[in-house]
């Protein structure tokens, strides 16, 4: 193996696998990746403070009920070891030195009180396993609708910097890790520390010689507990991660079935999942390898403290050696050293079977943290920001010609505009008027992707954009939905700045056609009116007949009622963008956006169709984006864009004169490089 410069170099870290790495770049970023697995796995008290913090809002009364009951539950479980010395102290070592019954209780009295404090265990611990799948169900139903809402305000640029699939395995895989803690770990961990607390009293009133025998082996319990435990907990985090990659993986490879198949992408799709795979498997192999080895080495350290017990215990019984605890100087405590060897006997094996059992619960520790760490990040992320203060509201024709606010809906709307310094507020007509000014925008700060764009939309304007792909034609729509905020420059909304207008009223003002048609598991009057929810069937209706989609929806078996799942798998592609296109109809927006809104349909429907988006963009502000410049030739305005730049403009006819960039694209007058 290649030595590493400075610090790197010499011994690897323990649990780092490196076998077969050869180059020294990959042999870093590999050790770089470890140690920052091993910086995650650290104790995360937050994490654990807010799943605390969620039991407490919503169920605080059952969850102290829950530990109330396992206090309960744990002590009684404990002093069944007292029950047994108490019995040798009282009625077997007379027996069996020959004296007969001198017991102070009869033997009937001790199996009854031991059957009591079993039943007592029995019903408090039922109490507690009921209530805890209550309460943990409760706190994941809670953790699932607080991550789902805050993720529906959560900007665009979060979604094109994570894998769906990736996501998808937080609201599963890391949502289940949590259930396994809040159900089950939680607890064990309660009762475990109840009963070594018990347990350890007990010991200390009845021997202290015995007692740091215990401890002792009990301290190496905990070394091994703390290496061995420490390296699992390690990598069933990284396992989780790792299980987030592969999720993510499958389902982008699930979506481009299509792709793969067409370019051959079979083999090296196999080779980049069975990477991702054997990265899971190895963390995974390495924690569960690590989590089974630790069991029986703490069963036989356990057993190894049994057979201490006994022999030390014998020695003291015949050596007739004195047992020294705090019983012997209270009255009704003080036990024969026979009976304290057999009651220690147990008490020893129970301790170490809590030490064995937080051991194993480390490991779903370290699972819900690593869960836990995700999904906060999710609720931690940044939703996205809206400082706008401008709304959108219903309005009516004044005397004057102006307009003002209306309790009802007229078909007129407006821009409630306050005007803070001067304490009052005006009404302005929404009507689709759109200007940008010497605009500039990056998606990554450093590498600006559109330069100095002017443009003007006026109302009943047709604006177009042409230009190659990358060009920044559907990131000037974007900007204008703010979906992403320019860097430097104006945009102005019926001359208001568009950072005034609350986004939510600034985006219901907008209708949009995108290329990627995404329909929504429902019936296909639900999708239609998915941007006017409260839409009559009649507009329904009338919408899909302005898209010209009526004739094909009333041939399926159920009409407007057709329910649609997986996207809408059951209809053509063209039938799919059809009904986007009747749900932005339906919305009624007073400024469109077309985004290759009739890429999906055959040159004939296409004719079809245009006839009724020219309906729909009458009276509307239209912007389109189209790589069929036959689709934009009567548009008002048409602007050339390359690199970021708007480089040309005009009407049709105006840009085929001036013989350019866009005469080049429409006659197909570029040459093959």
């Amino acid at each position: 193996m290649p030595s590493l410069n400075n610090k790197q170099s010499g011994v690897m870290p323990e649990g780092f696998d490196a076998e077969g790495v050869t180059d020294p770049k990959q042999l870093k970023k590999m050790l770089r990746e470890h140690k920052k697995a091993q910086k995650q796995s650290a104790p995360d008290r937050k994490v654990f403070r807010r799943i605390l913090g969620y039991i407490f809002k919503y169920y605080k009364a059952r969850f102290i009920l829950v530990v109330i009951s396992i206090i309960i539950g744990s002590i009684g479980t404990a002093m069944i070891p007292v029950i047994l010395m108490m019995l040798t102290n009282n009625y077997i070592e007379p027996h069996t030195l020959g004296g007969g019954d001198t017991g102070v209780l009869p033997l009937w009295t001790f199996l009854i009180v031991s059957a009591a404090l079993y039943l007592v265990a029995v019903c408090f611990s039922t109490t507690y396993n009921v209530l805890m799948a209550r309460i943990g169900q409760g706190v994941l139903y809670n953790i699932r609708r607080d991550m789902f809402v805050h993720m529906q305000y959560l900007p665009i640029s979060y979604f094109d910097r994570h894998l769906s699939g990736d996501i998808m395995s937080v609201y599963t895989n890391d949502v289940d890790a949590l259930r396994q803690f809040i159900c089950q770990t939680l607890p064990q961990l309660i009762i475990s520390a109840v009963t070594l607390t018990a347990l350890l009293v007990i010991m200390f009133v009845y021997s202290l010689w015995l007692l740091l025998i215990v401890l002792a082996v009990v301290g190496v319990m905990i070394f091994v507990v703390t290496k061995i435990g420490g390296a699992s907990s390690r990598y069933f985090i990284m396992q989780q991660t790792a299980l987030g990659k592969v999720d993510g993986y499958i389902e982008e490879s699930m979506h481009g079935q299509k792709v793969i198949k067409v370019f051959c992408h079979e083999e090296e799709a196999k080779r980049d999942f069975d990477e991702k795979n054997d990265s899971l498997c190895r963390h995974a192999t390495a924690a569960n390898t690590y989590a089974n080895v630790l069991m029986p080495v703490l069963q036989n350290i356990g057993n190894i403290l049994y057979v201490i017990i006994a022999i030390v215990g014998s020695l003291m019984i015949v050596l007739g050696g004195k047992n020294v605890g705090l019983g012997n100087a209270i009255p009704g405590f003080d036990m024969e050293i026979i009976a304290v060897v057999v009651g220690f006997l147990s008490i020893a094996k129970s301790f170490t079977q809590q030490i064995a059992t937080i051991s194993q619960q480390i490991n779903f520790v370290a699972m819900a943290q690593a869960g836990g760490n995700r999904i906060f990040a999710i609720m931690d992320e940044a939703p996205e920001e809206d400082n706008g203060y401008v709304e959108l509201v219903w309005a009516k024709r004044t005397a004057d010609g102006g307009v003002e606010p209306s309790d009802t809906y007229t078909g007129l709307w407006a821009w409630k505009h306050p005007h803070r310094a001067e304490g009052t507020v005006t009404y302005v007509e929404l009507k689709g008027d759109i200007e940008m000014h010497d605009v500039d925008f990056a998606y990554v700060p450093g590498k600006t992707v559109l330069h100095d764009v002017t443009l003007y939309a006026k109302p009943g304007q047709k604006v177009a954009f042409v230009g190659a792909t990358g060009a920044g034609k559907t990131t000037i729509t974007n900007l204008i939905n703010r979906f992403y905020d320019i860097e430097d420059g104006k945009i102005r909304y019926d001359g208001i700045n568009i950072n005034k207008i609350k986004k939510p009223d600034l985006r219901r003002s907008l209708g949009i056609v995108l290329q990627d048609t995404n329909l929504f598991t429902g019936t296909i009057k639900d999708n239609i009116r998915y941007g006017k929810l409260n839409a009559t069937d009649e507009e329904v209706i009338e919408a899909a007949k302005l898209a010209n989609a009526h004739d094909f929806i009333m041939r399926l078996p159920d009409g407007y009622d057709t329910m649609l799942e997986s996207d809408g798998a059951n209809l053509s592609q063209g039938q799919r963008q059809l009904l986007s296109i009747a749900r932005t109809a339906c919305e009624n927006a007073p400024v469109l956006v077309l985004d290759e809104a009739t890429s999906s349909i055959d040159t004939r429907t296409e004719q079809i169709v245009q006839s009724g988006m020219d309906k729909l963009m009458t009276g509307r502000t239209v912007f389109v984006i189209a790589h069929r410049l036959s689709t934009v030739r009567n548009s008002n305005v048409i602007m050339v864009l390359d690199h970021g730049r708007i480089i040309e403009r005009g009407t049709h006819e105006q840009l085929l004169e001036q013989q350019g960039t866009y005469y080049k694209l429409y006659t197909g007058a570029f040459e093959l490089e």
